[in-house]
């Protein structure tokens, strides 16, 4: 049974991989700074799977308590790194803080991985990675652009931080996992996303409109060139999301990753624009949002969705649910959550 180091397991993607690592028999080692996310998701986890993760209230940009968990853990097989911050708009405010987040904690634990021969890594990249692009669908091959936002710049970062720490360990592998918009909630409506801060990303914004935390939401941008005249992105259901973490895992540690480094798209493969997802939640729920248009938001990309047929035929893996299982689960967890915090 392989032990993985899941960074930032507390928070939305890594706590549904979590609940996937733990079903697929593996063990997890959280650790997570809880600047975005709450320590109770774990028991959370526990409910789902009947095991609860080890968990590190750690900050990976404190590099001696971050030794201290490969020290006390040295049987970690993988590492699956989630830790950063993911906001495109707050990094465009903050991208200082963008960049001593998520660049320097990624440093440490290259740093670790190196030091304490972990010898293989599944990064959490994004669809950032290729700015914005104009060959749609993205594949694996589409020339990186110019990021387009302080989050994305650090993305592209670790990615290079990663090709170099290998050049120099070649008895490393890693992974990078481009995925497009993670969405939806675990069918249990156990666990969902339920960041610290205020969510930014359209589904969450969507969900509390609906239940009345939010009176009104904006969509940036109506003069695109979509059909429709909104930003066009790429869904993927957040369990879809995490099912591909584990395959991937599992493809490096039993040795059929032939390549030192390997980049995979994860998405279903179809451009839904803000105004059809809107129009999904609505279909879904029978209920009507109130949203109003306003003009483009820093940062944006105007189109961007995946071609994930390599996924799909080295990892075996492809997106089983729809933007409609996304806006149910979703909202079944806003009202869940919703309904646990008022007791």
């Amino acid at each position: 049974m392989h032990k993985i180091l899941v960074t930032g397991g507390c928070g939305y993607i890594g706590s549904h991989t979590a609940v996937d690592l733990l079903e697929n028999g593996y063990d997890v080692v959280v650790v997570d700074n809880l600047a975005n996310a709450d320590a109770d998701i774990l028991e959370r986890i526990a409910k789902i799977t009947g095991r609860k993760p080890i968990f590190y209230p750690t900050d990976l940009r404190d590099k001696e308590a971050l030794e201290r968990v490969f020290q006390a853990h040295p049987d970690i097989a993988g590492i699956i790194h989630f830790a950063a911050f993911k906001m495109v708009g707050e990094s465009v405010e903050n991208p200082l803080e963008y960049f001593d987040n998520n660049i320097v904690g990624l440093l440490n634990l290259l740093f670790c991985m190196r030091d304490y021969r972990v010898g293989s890594l599944i990064f959490s990249s994004s669809c950032t990675v290729y700015g914005n692009t104009t060959a749609l669908p993205v594949t694996e091959q589409t020339p990186l652009q110019d990021a387009a936002s302080p989050y994305g710049y650090t993305k592209q970062v670790g990615e290079r931080m990663i090709a170099d720490l290998l050049v120099a360990c070649p008895e490393m592998k890693a992974i990078l996992l481009r995925y497009f918009n993670p969405a939806g909630a675990h069918e249990s409506a156990i666990i969902g996303e339920d960041a610290r801060v205020k969510a930014q990303n359209l589904v969450p914004v969507i969900t509390e409109t609906a239940i009345g935390k939010r009176s009104s939401f904006q969509v940036f941008g109506d003069d695109y060139a979509t059909r429709d005249g909104s930003c066009i992105r790429d869904y993927i259901h957040i369990m879809d999301l995490a099912r591909a973490h584990t395959l991937a895992l599992e493809y490096q540690l039993n040795g059929r990753q032939p390549e030192q480094l390997d980049a995979f798209n994860l998405g279903i493969g179809q451009g839904v624009t803000v105004l059809e997802a809107i129009q999904a939640f609505e279909r879904v729920t029978g209920l009507t949002l109130n949203y109003q248009t306003g003009p483009r938001r820093a940062g944006d990309v105007e189109a961007i969705y995946a071609n994930y047929s390599k996924a799909h035929n080295l990892l075996g893996w492809e997106p089983k649910r729809s933007i409609d299982d996304i806006m149910r689960t979703a909202w079944a967890w806003e009202k869940a959550r919703t309904e646990q915090k008022s007791l």
